[in-house]
């Protein structure tokens, strides 16, 4: 007979913590309110990171949600990702996750709300495939579990009156072109609404991925008279991998 989940969920969390057992509320996690984020994400959120306890839904972009797992791991953070079998390890070591601070699970089996309220116990993150599986009331039980742990539940794809909602819009690619080149960098505009501070709707626009992977800011553009062109004046730098703050 297999042992109890929530002993399973215990010893995971001992294991990728190196021994320790996995906090019991928000106090014991320490004294942060906010897990951090990449300085590019940072503008969007109220408080500059993702606040503990909260809600989180990401729609569009499966590359937003691994920013935002790469902001929290790079910070210490532990994450877990659940029911998303098309999210591999490369895709995320190429966005920045911590790949030794990171948990994928991509078939829960049958106790989906039993595996959530494990690695709830465990993690500082825990981002979910898809929340249509969850009856109402298992839900708001997880909802009340995290918020009693400290951890950020994101719900990709939505979650049913998230605090935060975040989108990514309008993506445009950089480096082909006319027939010819390379894609190196996208550009996206995301959109964050919510509810209380974040109840006003914000956009700010980045790259995602930049060169080389992960997040960067958006410089502004740089105008150049004819003269500056015709002579060959070299433009903005590409942009790189941004830090997590």
């Amino acid at each position: 007979m297999s042992r109890p989940l929530e002993a399973v969920g215990v010893t995971l969390a001992q294991r990728l913590r190196g021994g320790a057992g996995p906090a019991t509320t928000l106090t014991e996690r320490g004294a942060e309110n906010t897990l951090p984020v990449l300085s590019p994400l940072a503008p969007l959120l109220p408080g500059g990171g993702l606040r503990r306890g909260s809600t989180v839904a990401v729609r569009g972009s499966a590359s937003l949600l691994l920013a935002l797992l790469a902001g929290a791991s790079r910070s210490g953070a532990w994450a877990a990702v659940v029911g998303v079998p098309t999210l591999g390890m490369v895709a995320a070591a190429e966005a920045g996750v911590v790949l030794e601070r990171l948990a994928l699970v991509p078939d829960p089996g049958t106790d989906l709300a039993g595996v959530l309220a494990a690695l709830t116990d465990g993690m500082d993150v825990v981002a979910l495939g898809s929340s249509g599986r969850l009856h109402v009331t298992e839900v708001r039980r997880l909802v009340a579990r995290a918020r009693q742990r400290g951890t950020v539940l994101i719900g990709y794809g939505g979650w049913p009156r998230a605090d935060l909602r975040l989108s990514g819009q309008s993506p445009v690619w950089q480096g082909l072109g006319q027939g010819h080149g390379h894609l190196r960098a996208r550009r996206v505009t995301v959109q964050l609404d919510g509810r209380g501070s974040a109840a006003r709707p914000r956009r700010h626009d980045i790259w995602l991925p930049a060169v080389g992977g992960g997040v960067a800011e958006v410089e502004p553009a740089v105008e150049f008279d004819a003269g500056e062109l015709e002579s060959g004046t070299p433009g903005t730098a590409w942009p790189r991998q941004a830090e997590a703050v």
